[in-house]
């Protein structure tokens, strides 16, 4: 009989806890979201995956010595979304950017939404039960550059405590963008603003696509040391992809390395999506200041763009491009055609809003910067 009780003791249905129930469906949730609905299904499915790991009671999986727990130094350390970023630099074409260059003031405009974000951050400590320092408000307001790797970078340097709540919110967000786009878009744009027409982009030639990084890491060097990690793997990715001579490098960097570090990140980021960390009242408070800055991201990038139109009428942006500012590269440049070819099915606008798309990983990546300068 003693032996038969030290079984049961042993097994997951005498040990399980209410929190880790509810956490382990919100891990199923994240599981439907990615397969059946295809939202950023690339790290949902291993973030959700990893929630339901990290909440199997006596697994010890996500615990110290568990082997979530060794990948995990991987985010602590800021390895992995800086690998990441590397990938990313592999995958972009700055082309579109360098064409038209009006368009990094779109990319820097969207950034607006981190800034507003950490004084709302703030402010909700006057909620009971909330109580954010400038280091947590810091770590929330990335979300707002739907950039997932800077906000998990900047996370974990800041707000280690807050990860699974800031990685989860700022993926969510991206992966919702074709919902949350438009209809921000079509509330700030008139229907004639809709039709504007751009002109085709100049070529850009090879040696301007090589000379840029460079030129990007030096600036970045001089002006914000702080955002130089960030920056400068992107960089680094850029010039394996358009330097043209490692093209073993370019394609492993854009695919199998990318592709295994985030299934690490993706795992990672689930085993911090316990149930103690996770149901708290801070959690809420950054799911709905992540909607608030994803939005206020957009619509700064569109309100630049009829800016720009004010002041330069003879050489008008179709304000649509503005809302490709933030990093959600590069869903937000199709939203943002779709939404165009929606009022002239003949406008073709995805290149031209691949370039403030662009602007905004830049630009989210230098928010970042300036936030660790500011902060640490």
């Amino acid at each position: 009989m003693e032996g038969l009780m030290q079984l049961w003791a042993s097994t997951g249905l005498s040990n399980f806890q209410p929190g880790q129930v509810v956490m382990m469906t919100v891990g199923i949730g994240l599981l439907y979201l990615a397969i059946k609905k295809e939202f950023e299904p690339l790290l949902l499915l291993p973030i959700g995956f990893g929630a339901v790991l990290s909440n199997i009671p006596v697994a010890g999986i996500a615990e110290e010595g568990g082997l979530l727990s060794y990948l995990y130094f991987g985010i602590k350390s800021g390895i992995f979304p800086l690998l990441i970023f590397m990938g990313v630099g592999a995958m972009t074409d700055f082309g579109p950017m360098l064409a038209n260059p009006k368009t990094l003031l779109l990319g820097a405009a969207a950034q607006f939404g981190i800034f507003g974000t950490l004084f709302g951050a703030l402010a909700l400590n006057l909620v009971p039960g909330i109580s954010f320092t400038f280091k947590d408000a810091a770590a929330i307001a990335i979300i707002g550059g739907a950039d997932g790797p800077t906000s998990i970078y900047v996370a974990s340097k800041l707000a280690p405590e807050l990860l699974g709540a800031i990685a989860v919110a700022a993926y969510s967000y991206m992966a919702l963008v074709p919902l949350i786009q438009p209809p921000i878009m079509r509330a700030l744009t008139t229907p004639q603003e809709r039709l504007i027409e751009m002109a085709q982009l100049r070529h850009v030639g090879r040696l301007e696509k090589i000379i840029f990084p460079g030129l990007l890491l030096i600036l970045t060097a001089m002006l914000l040391p702080s955002a130089a990690p960030l920056i400068g793997m992107f960089c680094l990715g850029n010039l394996i992809r358009e330097c043209g001579v490692v093209d073993r490098l370019s394609k492993t960097a854009q695919n199998e390395l990318i592709n295994v570090v985030t299934i690490f990140l993706g795992l990672s980021v689930g085993s911090k999506l316990s149930a103690e960390q996770f149901l708290r009242p801070e959690t809420l408070g950054i799911l709905a200041l992540g909607a608030m800055a994803f939005s206020f991201g957009t619509a700064s990038g569109v309100i630049m763009a009829k800016l720009m139109n004010a002041f330069s009428p003879d050489n008008k942006i179709n304000p649509l491009i503005g809302a490709a500012g933030v990093s959600a590269v590069p869903m937000s440049a199709r939203v943002a055609n779709k939404v165009g070819q929606e009022s002239n099915p003949h406008n073709f606008l995805l290149m031209h809003a691949m370039g403030p798309n662009v602007a905004g990983v830049i630009g989210s990546a230098v928010a970042a910067g300036v936030l660790l300068a500011l902060v640490q």
